[in-house]
C-alpha cells in the first residue's frame, strides 16, 4: 500500500515582473550603502547566475490561501473526487496571508482552514493544518499524506503549496529580485498497484545552518527597523546545497530500489539555475554517469522562485502537457527533490 497523485493544479499569478522592473530601484550593501553597480548590470549579473528574466506576482486582492484555493478546485476538478471525501487538506506556506502593501503576516486562522471553507467543505472529520518546512515544504506535506495514506487514516487528501514572497521582501535588497508568487496542489489517494511513491526522505540541517535563511531588517536604515523582511546568505546555501542535496537525492534513490539508468525525470526546487545543475550534475557523477539530456525540467527563466509552489505547480505544467520537451508517461521513475530554510532537505521518488 501507498499514495498516488490522482489530481493535479496550479495558479500562476497573471501578474509578469520582467528584470527592467527593478531599473529604478535603490539598491544597497548589508551596511545600508548603495551598490557601485548601475541597476542594469545588477540585474543581468541575477539573469547569468540565477537563470531568472521575469517572475510572476500575485495580484494586488489576492493572498496566498487565494492562490492556493484556485489550484486545490483544479486539483479537485482534475481527480473526479467528490471533496467532502477529503479526509486530510495540508496547506504547505511559510508566510501565511499577507495583504498586499503589508509585511504582516496573517495565518490564524491557518490557511488550510481557509481553503476548506470557501471549498465549502461540511465534513468535520476533514482535517485542514498547515506545514511550514521552508520551501522543501510542499514535499514534506505529500510525504506526511502519505503516511496517512499507509497507516489507514486517509485515504484522500488535498495536498497544496502556495507562497507570495513578494510581500515579504525588502525592496532595497537585490535578493528580492528572486522571489516570486504561485501555487500548486495535489490530490493523493490509497493505490495498491504500481504507482505511487517509492521512498521518501526528509532531513534537517539545525546545528550551524539553521540562519542561513532567516528574518532581518531592511538594508535601509531609514526604514523602519522593527519590520523583518526574508533575507538569505546566498554563498552559504548554495554550499550546503552541492554537498548534502545530491548525496540524499541519491539515498532516496537508492532506497526506492531503481536504478539510476531507470531515472525518466528529476523535478527540484528551482532558486537558482546554476545550483539546480550543480545538484544534478554531482548526483549523476555519484553513479559515474553524465546527465541525461532533457532530465531536469526548468521554469525559473519565467517564474522565478515561488517556494512550495514550484514543484506541484511544475508537475501540473508537466502532466498537463504545457512545457516543450518534457512529458511524463505511465510506468516513468521521477525523483523529486528540494531544499530551504530550516536548513531543510526532502526527496521523492515516485513512479506514474
Amino acid at each position: 500500500m501507498t499514495s498516488k497523485i490522482i489530481g493535479v493544479g496550479n495558479y500562476i499569478p497573471s501578474e509578469t515582473i520582467t528584470n527592467l522592473f527593478f531599473d529604478n530601484h535603490l539598491f544597497l550593501s548589508q551596511d545600508g550603502n548603495a551598490l557601485k553597480e548601475n541597476n542594469a548590470t545588477i540585474t543581468s549579473k541575477l539573469k547569468k547566475i540565477t537563470g531568472i528574466e521575469e517572475r510572476r506576482y500575485a495580484s494586488v486582492d489576492q493572498v496566498t490561501s487565494d492562490l492556493g484555493l484556485i489550484a486545490a478546485q483544479k486539483a479537485i476538478e482534475d481527480s473526479g473526487i467528490d471533496p467532502e471525501t477529503l479526509d486530510y487538506i495540508i496547506f504547505a506556506h511559510n508566510f501565511g496571508d499577507v495583504k498586499f502593501g503589508t509585511v504582516q503576516s496573517d495565518a490564524v486562522p491557518c490557511l488550510a482552514a481557509r481553503v476548506k471553507h470557501l471549498l465549502q467543505i461540511k465534513n468535520n472529520f476533514c482535517v485542514a493544518y498547515d506545514v511550514l518546512f521552508g520551501c522543501p515544504g510542499w514535499i514534506e506535506g505529500v510525504i506526511q499524506a502519505n503516511a496517512f495514506i499507509k497507516s489507514g487514516i486517509a485515504k484522500k487528501c488535498l495536498v497544496i503549496g502556495a507562497e507570495t514572497l513578494s510581500r515579504v521582501v525588502d525592496i532595497h535588497d537585490r535578493d528580492s529580485m528572486i522571489y516570486a508568487d504561485g501555487a500548486g496542489a495535489v490530490v493523493l489517494e490509497a493505490s495498491s498497484d504500481e504507482s505511487g511513491i517509492k521512498s521518501h526522505l526528509s532531513a534537517s540541517f539545525t546545528f550551524k545552518e539553521k540562519d542561513y535563511l532567516y528574518f532581518g531588517k531592511s538594508y535601509n536604515n531609514e526604514g523602519c527597523q522593527d519590520t523583518r523582511y526574508i533575507k538569505m546568505d546566498g554563498r552559504k546555501i548554495y554550499e550546503f546545497a552541492l554537498v548534502n542535496v545530491p548525496d540524499a537525492m541519491k539515498q532516496c534513490l537508492d532506497k526506492s530500489g531503481y536504478s539510476i539508468d531507470q531515472l525518466n525525470k528529476i523535478i527540484i526546487h528551482q532558486a537558482n539555475e546554476k545550483m539546480d545543475e550543480a545538484i544534478v550534475e554531482r548526483f549523476f557523477q555519484l553513479y559515474d554517469r553524465s546527465v541525461p539530456e532533457n532530465v531536469m525540467p526548468m521554469v525559473i527563466e519565467k517564474l522565478g522562485n515561488s517556494s512550495v509552489a514550484t514543484i506541484p505547480s511544475l508537475l501540473s505544467m508537466i502532466l498537463k502537457d504545457e512545457l516543450d520537451l518534457h512529458q511524463i508517461e505511465k510506468g516513468d521513475i521521477v525523483l523529486f527533490a528540494s531544499v530551504g530554510a530550516g536548513m531543510n532537505i526532502n526527496a521523492i521518488v515516485y513512479k506514474f
